[in-house]
């Protein structure tokens, strides 16, 4: 007994139907998804990335204003202990914003105060080019450092 491979056309005249082209109809309604797919993995690790550099930025910038002897000293100190710890970890911000909560320099010596430093960093994602995604990222770290209780403020 001989088994039939192939299905022999129903009447004469009709051809044999076969699935030639299905692969590259499945490749190009692919092709644009596994594009996107890998590109929200490259927006998510460069977010992460920027994320995890910014993180200690703000105590790095809130330990340096704690130390200043006046409020403007330590306003001058925290933004520039931020912009350096920032181009220290090859972070390239489109947009650094500090700002610094100098209040506890107003308290008499003896008394507990503490500086706060907010930093904000402005990530560019415009370079990864998919429409419709996200041309920036926002990144944001706080810090409270203690100011020293025995400071002198002559």
């Amino acid at each position: 007994m001989r088994r039939r491979t192939k299905r022999a056309p129903a009447r004469a005249g009709q051809r044999w139907r076969d699935d030639r082209g299905s692969d590259s109809v499945e490749l190009a309604i692919l092709l644009p998804v596994g594009i996107l797919v890998l590109a929200m993995l490259v927006i998510g690790a460069r977010i992460a990335l920027a994320g995890d550099r910014v993180s200690g930025v703000a105590g790095i910038a809130a330990r340096d204003a704690s130390l200043a002897r006046s409020a403007a000293a330590a306003q001058q100190t925290a933004t520039a202990s931020a912009t350096e710890a920032l181009a220290d970890r090859d972070l390239h911000c489109a947009d650094v914003q500090v700002s610094v909560d100098t209040s506890g320099f107003d308290s008499a010596p003896g008394v507990p105060a503490s500086v706060t430093v907010a930093v904000a960093c402005t990530v560019d994602l415009s370079d990864i080019g998919v429409t419709g995604l996200p041309g920036s990222r926002t990144l944001r770290d706080t810090a409270t450092s203690p100011l020293d209780p025995a400071r002198d403020l002559s």
